[in-house]
């Protein structure tokens, strides 16, 4: 592949004119996370959800059961050190009603990494909820390989384990006492166990580059995430983090796209914080702008409202809503699925 070339750049519009095979390399990643011209990425990006995915938007119900965390990530708002937070636990009879009165087909079951439910507990909740006829996610932190197998052979099928960054260096800085490599290590036994597998970065991360970001980038294709969250960084209060700057939301639009492009199927979520964060900032919800550059999933939270405000990873987090997101989405010619939205790989 052949490009022009301005002061050692690629010429923007010559990525797409010879774009062979709807492959991105790394160089050409960096340069599109630098452009300020968004437009022939985006729409690019566009045509590679529909070309690959269609025009199906999946919701997926999530209730965020617990805000009990051992863990003491620098970001996170519920991590274990923060004694500011109203801590809460959903006991399991109330988890499965939440579930199985929820309209979605798909239920997201998230929590901080707290030892309080056993494996026996989560397998009798999965169990529950699967045998009504929902597909079950599981967001609740590194568990062993033994514990994974108990959960899909209880019937879970995905699994969501979100790594921030692939840099080393800076999951280390912003992990304390965690392991980048046992956290791709869980990963991979997901992987192993038949499970489809989440996972996502934020950006904005302080100390985080651009081609930090490009490399993260590039290992979703390694991996070959079967859903990817991307997020903005949020200070939150409470944290050692709180006066860091915010995050560029058309950054973060911009790495959808490419993520887009390089996974072509992998589902992509508006993330909450997304939405939260802009729902001040666009002129339309955040969730069409998101949805106009290649993601295809929306989560709504059907956490019980008693709980809902204290699940704070990031501040105002409680405040956002998708009252009318069957509005937005026929506004652009997309449909809500009635299917429970694998991912169809190529």
């Amino acid at each position: 592949m052949i490009f022009k070339v301005v002061k050692g750049m690629f010429m923007y519009d010559e990525i797409f004119n010879n774009f062979e095979n709807d492959i991105l390399i790394k160089d050409e990643i960096h340069f599109l996370l630098e452009s300020d011209d968004c437009s022939l990425l985006f729409k690019k990006s566009n045509e590679i959800r529909e070309k690959y995915i269609g025009n199906e938007i999946h919701l997926r119900g999530i209730i965020e059961f617990s805000n009990y965390c051992k863990r003491q990530c620098l970001y996170c708002g519920i991590q274990s050190q923060n004694s500011k937070i109203k801590r809460y636990r959903m006991e399991k009879n109330e988890i499965i009603e939440t579930a199985v009165n929820s309209k979605y087909k798909t239920i997201v079951l998230q929590s901080g990494e707290d030892n309080y439910y056993t494996d026996n507990m989560i397998c009798e909740i999965v169990k529950e909820i699967t045998k009504k006829g929902f597909v079950v996610t599981l967001s609740i932190g590194e568990k062993s390989y033994e514990q994974l197998e108990k959960y899909r052979l209880a019937g879970a099928r995905r699994y969501l384990l979100k790594h921030e960054t692939s840099d080393v260096n800076l999951y280390g800085t912003l992990n304390p006492r965690m392991s980048f490599e046992q956290r791709i290590t869980c990963q991979n036994n997901l992987k192993s166990l038949n499970y489809e597998v989440g996972s996502g970065i934020m950006i904005g991360l302080p100390l985080q580059t651009l081609e930090s970001i490009a490399n993260d980038i590039m290992f979703f294709r390694k991996m070959d995430y079967d859903m990817i969250g991307i997020s903005p960084f949020i200070p939150h209060p409470d944290t050692v983090l709180a006066k860091s700057d915010i995050t560029s939301l058309d950054l973060v639009k911009k790495v959808v796209a490419i993520t887009r492009i390089i996974t072509k199927t992998a589902n992509l979520p508006v993330t909450t914080a997304f939405s939260t964060l802009g729902k001040d900032k666009f002129k339309e919800s955040p969730y069409l702008s998101m949805l106009k550059v290649g993601a295809n999933v929306i989560m709504p939270n059907i956490t019980p409202l008693k709980y809902k405000m204290n699940y704070e990873l990031y501040p105002d987090k409680s405040k956002n809503t998708t009252d009318n997101i069957e509005k937005d989405i026929k506004s652009i010619k997309r449909v809500i699925s009635d299917n429970y939205g694998f991912r169809v790989k190529i």
